[in-house]
C-alpha cells in the first residue's frame, strides 16, 4: 500500500513582521519543505512562507483557500493530495491553524483515513492571554466571536459572567477590532463592579498589553482598542 502524506498544521504570526522569536526554526524548516497548502488567506500564507524563506518557490506550490466560498470539492482535493503521498500544510490568517479559524474539516478527514496529523508549535493569542491574565488556567472555556446583535451580545456577556462567578471557569472570547470598543462599552456598562476582566491586545507585538482589573477599575482606566486585535477574559 502506498504511503500517505502528513497533514501539517502550520502556525502563522499574530501580525508582527519578525518570525524568528515567535516560530521555532524546526517549524520553519518543516513548513519550507512543503509545496501543497490549504490556507485561510492566500496573501497572508504567501507572506509567511516568504518570511521563512525569501526564495520560497511560491510559483511552484499549490494552494487551496479555506473561506466562505470554499466547497467540499476543495477539501476533497486536499485529501487526495494526502492519499497520493503528498505532505500538505494548513495555514490560518493568524495564530494557530484550526483554533478559532478554519481547517478542522481537513483534519477530521485526515483522521478518518488514518493519515498522520502534525500540529506545529506557534503563537496562540488565546493561551498567551490566559497565561497573562492571572485567571484560572485549570478551568476555562473559549467561546470564539461574540454575537453581532447588541442585545444578544449583552445577554451572552452576562451569561459568561454568571458561569465565571458560579463555577470558576475563566471565560475567553473575542471580536473583530472595529467592534472592540462596543464590546468594551457593554462590558463596563452591564457587568458587576467587582467582576474581574482581562483585556489582552496586540499579543506578541511591540505594543502588547495584558491588563487584569475589576470592571470598576476598568471604567476609570479604559483605553482605545479600536484598531487592536484583542482577547477578552472574564475571571
Amino acid at each position: 500500500m502506498a504511503k500517505t502524506g502528513t497533514l501539517y498544521l502550520i502556525p502563522n504570526t499574530l501580525g508582527g513582521e519578525s518570525i524568528e522569536d515567535i516560530i521555532p526554526q524546526t517549524v520553519q524548516e518543516d513548513s519550507k519543505s512543503l509545496r501543497h497548502f490549504m490556507v485561510e488567506n492566500l496573501k497572508s500564507a504567501r507572506r509567511l512562507l516568504r518570511k521563512m524563506d525569501r526564495q520560497f518557490p511560491i510559483d511552484d506550490s499549490l494552494f487551496i483557500e479555506m473561506n466562505k466560498r470554499s466547497t467540499e470539492q476543495d477539501t476533497m482535493k486536499a485529501l487526495r493530495w494526502l492519499i497520493e503521498g503528498k505532505n500538505v500544510g494548513v495555514i490560518s490568517d493568524a495564530g494557530c491553524a484550526c483554533v478559532a479559524d478554519p481547517g478542522a474539516d481537513i483534519v477530521s478527514l485526515a483522521h478518518s483515513q488514518k493519515i498522520a496529523v502534525m500540529p506545529l508549535v506557534g503563537p496562540s493569542s488565546i493561551l498567551l492571554s490566559l497565561m497573562g491574565s492571572g485567571f484560572s488556567g485549570q478551568k476555562f472555556s473559549f467561546h470564539g466571536y461574540l454575537p453581532k446583535d447588541r442585545k444578544e451580545r449583552i445577554q451572552t456577556l452576562k451569561s459568561y459572567e454568571f458561569v465565571a462567578r458560579r463555577k470558576g471557569y475563566t471565560q475567553i472570547f473575542m471580536d473583530t477590532p472595529y467592534r472592540n470598543m462596543n464590546v468594551l462599552e457593554d462590558l463596563l456598562n452591564e457587568l458587576a463592579d467587582h467582576t474581574q476582566l482581562c483585556i489582552a491586545s496586540n499579543i506578541t507585538l511591540h505594543n502588547q498589553r495584558v491588563r487584569s482589573m475589576s470592571v470598576l477599575d476598568w471604567r476609570e482606566n479604559a483605553y482605545d482598542l479600536s484598531k487592536s486585535p484583542c482577547v477578552f477574559l472574564i475571571g
